[in-house]
């Protein structure tokens, strides 16, 4: 039977070893690589219907895949202005402006990506927005997604008249007198304005997603792990897929969130393994703490504000009591933790939860289209911490003897802090808590997996700009030095943080992550070696083919 996907003219990197195969054509059917060899042997396996490219000494290497994104609630998320090019209140002020112009009466105003350094020392708030919102109902996502500033009438339509008491870590910050600010913190604040502002239909939503999902797998994108299901995501999923308009794999962990009963624990584990060929539930996210920016982490002491004091649930022990349930259901999860204190209780609950169910492996669900490679066994229950933004020796020590992956994000050190201590989250931590920002290599140096990743639309999402930045530790356009440059992964290291170890991570070791016959031709093709290019120049190099289960999901026009 002829090949579906023939390169030809190849350098076939493999990200196991950082060495080339000796060979220079690949063939992919059925979704799988099927042929490594020559050229002559290659061209042999070509029938009518076969794809076939001439890549013309390009790279090709296992398909990126970004450990950590939010597709399509990110999608929605910036429908609205972008701010994240303002670096003060001038320029946010203007930027409104311009968007506050082009609405129809009475619409409401969106606006995402916003980081607090812009507002230096001013409170943040819509006070320190100036009259720009005026009786317009607005809401702003800050840049971390975890707090919001809503506009007095989004506030008033709302019904938010002053403080609130939650079943999670969450706040409608208030002023003396007790009246909002404008600024809420954590999801079930922010839930209060975003369940009266206007939604995308469905048809706009799915739209909008399969934009963003394009523009991902022409970034080199093959794979993403998709850390929700809020809203009607599954099923944007589920309609992309069958007008064969997927681009990406994606493998999506729900939430369970603080009040999540035993009975919600259940529908969870009931979940895993649904979805369809691309794209399916395995795993479960959740949430230790929120965000040191916000005063919302959990921290061993409180930040300089005195704030960064307790977890996002009310009773950490729920959490490990639901972390063993999982545990023992055989379903991985992924938890966001990113103050010493969060990092520190996410691992005691898994070693708790290995202890009391040492055996738990997760064997396929029901009707799931996933399964282990032929002749494996079941893979094992691996949970990940999500973020790890600053935490002791100690701490770091722990990831590899308990098999938990260090999730990390290298663009957030690059982008929202800074050398010098000036940036915010900085600040409120002090200079010996910041000293420890992202340790990425002190983390793969004591043998933790780390696997890397966006938090899109936290972030920008291009792979080899998170490559990039986990290199060098500076900020995109590298107009500042770097942060704790002793931190910077090597650039082999780099790419196994998106092909190996993110396949690793997802009990897919023997099924992708590398370049060899059998496994799945989710691929990259690079103009340039991503080893050899300097950590500088890496974010620019020209993404030439992206291939997903044998498919062209992005070509270049001069391939």
């Amino acid at each position: 039977m002829p090949a579906d996907l023939v390169l030809l003219s190849a350098r076939l990197l493999d990200p196991g070893t950082g060495r080339f195969l000796p060979h220079t054509a690949l063939a992919a059917e059925h979704g799988r690589i099927s042929f490594l060899g020559d050229d002559r042997e290659a061209r042999a396996l070509a029938g009518p219907g076969s794809t076939v490219v001439d890549l013309r000494g390009a790279v090709v290497t296992a398909g990126l895949t970004d450990g950590h994104l939010h597709p399509v609630s990110g999608a929605e998320r910036t429908m609205g202005a972008d701010l994240s090019a303002c670096r003060d209140l001038p320029a946010v002020r203007t930027a409104l402006a311009e968007a506050a112009r082009n609405l129809r009466p009475g619409a409401w105003l969106r606006g995402w990506g916003l980081d607090p350094n812009a507002f230096g020392t001013a409170p943040v708030g819509h006070a320190s927005l100036g009259p720009v919102l005026d009786g317009i109902p607005a809401f702003i996502d800050l840049f971390d997604a975890h707090s919001l500033i809503a506009s007095e009438r989004a506030l008033e339509l709302a019904g938010v008249d002053g403080p609130r008491s939650f079943d999670q870590g969450s706040e409608i910050v208030c002023d003396a007198d007790g009246r909002p600010t404008g600024l809420l913190l954590e999801d079930a604040a922010c839930a209060l304005v975003e369940a009266v502002a206007p939604r995308p239909t469905d048809a706009e939503l799915r739209a909008r997603t399969a934009r963003v999902l394009g523009a991902m797998a022409a970034s080199g994108l093959t794979g993403g792990h998709a850390m929700d299901a809020n809203g009607g995501s599954l099923a944007v999923y589920a309609a992309l897929e069958a007008e064969d308009a997927l681009p990406l794999r994606l493998r999506v962990a729900p939430w369970c969130r603080p009040d999540a009963d035993d009975a919600t624990v259940d529908g969870l584990v009931r979940a895993q393994g649904t979805g369809g060929r691309l794209w399916q539930v395995a795993g479960v996210k959740l949430f230790m703490d929120g965000t040191i920016d916000n005063g919302t982490a959990w921290l061993e002491s409180p930040d300089c504000h005195g704030e960064s004091a307790a977890a996002h649930w009310p009773d950490p022990r729920r959490y490990t009591d639901v972390i063993t349930a999982l545990h023992r259901a055989g379903v991985p999860t992924a938890t966001h933790a990113i103050g010493d204190a969060a990092v520190r209780h996410v691992l005691d609950s898994v070693e708790k939860a290995q202890a009391e169910a040492p055996g738990s492996v997760r064997e396929p669900a029901k009707g799931s289209v996933r399964h282990p490679a032929p002749g494996s066994a079941p893979w094992p229950v691996r949970h990940r911490v999500e973020h790890i933004e600053t935490v002791p020796d100690d701490t770091v020590r722990r990831f590899a003897p308990l098999g938990v992956a260090a999730s990390m994000q290298p663009t957030h050190c690059c982008e929202f802090t800074r050398a010098d201590h000036t940036d915010n989250w900085s600040r409120r931590l002090g200079d010996e808590r910041a000293a420890r920002a992202f340790r990425c290599r002190d983390l793969w140096e004591a043998g933790a997996r780390v696997v890397l990743g966006s938090d899109w639309p936290i972030a920008p999402y291009p792979p080899l700009q998170v490559m990039a930045g986990a290199r060098h530790r500076r900020p995109a356009d590298l107009s500042l030095p770097p942060h704790g440059p002793g931190q910077a992964l090597t650039p082999l290291q780099a790419l196994q943080g998106m092909t190996v170890n993110a396949a690793w991570a997802a009990g897919e070791e023997d099924d992708a992550g590398r370049l060899s016959v059998g496994r799945r031709a989710d691929l990259t093709v690079l103009a340039e070696d991503p080893l050899a290019v300097p950590d500088t120049d890496l974010a620019a190099l020209p993404v030439l083919l992206t291939v997903v289960g044998g498919r062209t999901t992005h070509r270049a026009a001069d391939l």
